[in-house]
């Protein structure tokens, strides 16, 4: 069963790069979007196993989409990866605070974002088969 993962940037050229490092998890169907208010729309249609936001998007951010995430009880349980070049330690404890799991600054490095994509995956694989 192949695992779903949304690509919230608003950087056509960035998201590419996100969902080109994605594929070399094997079977993951990746959906992006460059806005914010589109994720929402998309998180209603659709179930997601891994959200990857950046901060910076012309309407809804990404720190306001993690916290929508985590406080609805609905998808509360979906872990999110914010990559951002937000270097901040103030944006990255908000991140963090907020509820997302991992924060790593742009340029990433592609095995960790695999790495870290892939532990979240099998995390909420292993919860699905328990419950």
């Amino acid at each position: 069963m192949s695992s779903h993962i949304l690509v919230v940037d608003d950087s056509s050229v960035m998201r590419s790069l996100l969902i080109s490092t994605l594929d070399g998890l094997g079977d993951v169907q990746v959906t992006e979007t460059g806005s914010g208010f589109e994720a929402l729309r998309l998180l209603a249609r659709k179930k997601f196993d891994l959200i990857i936001t950046d901060i910076n998007m012309p309407d809804i951010n990404g720190l306001e989409l993690v916290s929508f995430v985590k406080r609805h009880p609905v998808y509360q349980t979906i872990p999110l990866i914010i990559v951002t070049t937000e270097r901040g330690v103030r944006d990255r404890e908000k991140g963090i605070a907020l509820g997302a799991q991992e924060y790593l600054i742009k340029p990433f490095d592609p095995k960790q974002l695999q790495a870290l994509a892939a532990k979240y995956l099998v995390a909420g694989k292993e919860r699905a088969s328990r419950g």
